[in-house]
C-alpha cells in the first residue's frame, strides 16, 4: 500500500489554510488540516479533519507532522 498526498484548500470556516487529501491506491481515505497560528497549542501540527472507512475515528487525532499522520493512517488501513 502506498499513500499519496495532494495539497488542497478546505473551506473549514477558519483561517486554517494548509490541508492535504490522502489517497491510498487511488481511493480518498483522509483529509488532514494544519491549524493556523490562531490555535497556539497545535501550531505546526496536523489534525484529521475527515477519515473514511477504517480511517474514520470518533475522536479525530492530532499529529506532530505529516509523517506521523501517514504512519497512523497506514496502520488503520492495514487492519
Amino acid at each position: 500500500m502506498s499513500l499519496r498526498l495532494q495539497p488542497v484548500q478546505v473551506g473549514t470556516g477558519s483561517a486554517d489554510t494548509e490541508s492535504q487529501l490522502v489517497f491510498s491506491d487511488g481511493f480518498l481515505v483522509a483529509v488532514l488540516v494544519q491549524p493556523s497560528d490562531e490555535h497556539e497549542e497545535t501550531t505546526g501540527m496536523w489534525f484529521l479533519e475527515a477519515g473514511f472507512g477504517p480511517v474514520d475515528h470518533p475522536v479525530p487525532p492530532t499529529f506532530a507532522d505529516l509523517d506521523e499522520a501517514q504512519v497512523w493512517i497506514a496502520q488503520r488501513l492495514e487492519r
